[in-house]
C-alpha cells in the first residue's frame, strides 16, 4: 500500500510497491538481476495468532508459502530483532489473495503456525532466494486474528496500492451494516501505521538511515 511505501522510503532504501502476484514477482526479479544488498518485506499484515494485537511488530524467522517454506537470513533477521526488541519472532505466511475471514485465519494459523499473513513476503522470499541475496520480513499486525476484514476495505484496495474511495463507498452503500467494522479497521490501521513508523525510526537509528 502507498503508506507502507512512504514509510519504507524514509529509510533511503529502494522501494517496490503497488504490484501484486506475478507483476511484483517480475519487477523484483528484474531489480535483483542487478547488484542488491538484500530484500526486506516491510509493511502491515493480517494477524493469525490470536495473541497478537494491532500494532504488534513481527520479524520473520521463516516465510511459509503453501507447502513451501523459506528460512530468512539469520544475520538480517537478528539485526532487525536487535533494533526492534519488542518484536515477536516467528513464521510469516504469504498468500496471493487476501485472507480476511476469521475462520480462514484460524485454519491458516493451525496449518502453518504462522503469526501473520500478507500478500508480498512469499514473493520476496522466492525471488530473493532464486537470486541468491539475503531476505527477511518485518510486518506489523493491522487486522487481528479475531476480526474479519469488511468487504468494502477489500474493494477499496486499488491495484496500484492506493485506496479506491469510489469502490469502497459503492460496496459500503450496498452493505451499510459493515460500517462499524470499517470504523474499527480504521482505528486498527491508525495503530498499525504508528507502530510501522516507530519501527522505521528504530531501524533508522540503529543503521544510521536518514
Amino acid at each position: 500500500m502507498a503508506f507502507e511505501a512512504r514509510t519504507a522510503s524514509a529509510t533511503g532504501a529502494e522501494v517496490l510497491f503497488g504490484m501484486r502476484a506475478s507483476a511484483l514477482e517480475r519487477a523484483l526479479a528484474v531489480r535483483l538481476s542487478s547488484p542488491c544488498a538484500g530484500v526486506i518485506s516491510f509493511g502491515v499484515a493480517g494477524g493469525l495468532d490470536a495473541a497478537l494485537v494491532p500494532g504488534t511488530v513481527v520479524v520473520a524467522k521463516r516465510i511459509v508459502d503453501g507447502e513451501h517454506g523459506f528460512d530468512t537470513d539469520p544475520a538480517w533477521s537478528a539485526a532487525l530483532r536487535a533494533a526492534l526488541p519488542q518484536a515477536v519472532y516467528g513464521a510469516v505466511a504469504g498468500r496471493d489473495a487476501a485472507v480476511v475471514d476469521v475462520a480462514d485465519k484460524r485454519i491458516l494459523h493451525r496449518t502453518s503456525s504462522a503469526l501473520t499473513v500478507d500478500m508480498e513476503s512469499h514473493i520476496a522470499a522466492r525471488v530473493a532466494q532464486a537470486a541468491g541475496v539475503p531476505y527477511t520480513a518485518c510486518r506489523v499486525v493491522i487486522d487481528p486474528a479475531w476480526r474479519s476484514v469488511p468487504s468494502a476495505a477489500l474493494a477499496g484496495m486499488g491495484s496500484d496500492g492506493h485506496t479506491d474511495i469510489v469502490a469502497l463507498l459503492r460496496d459500503l452503500g450496498e452493505q451499510p451494516r459493515q460500517l462499524a467494522g470499517l470504523l474499527q479497521l480504521a482505528r486498527d490501521a491508525f495503530t498499525a501505521r504508528s507502530a510501522l513508523h516507530a519501527a522505521r525510526r528504530a531501524l533508522g537509528e540503529r543503521f544510521a538511515m536518514p
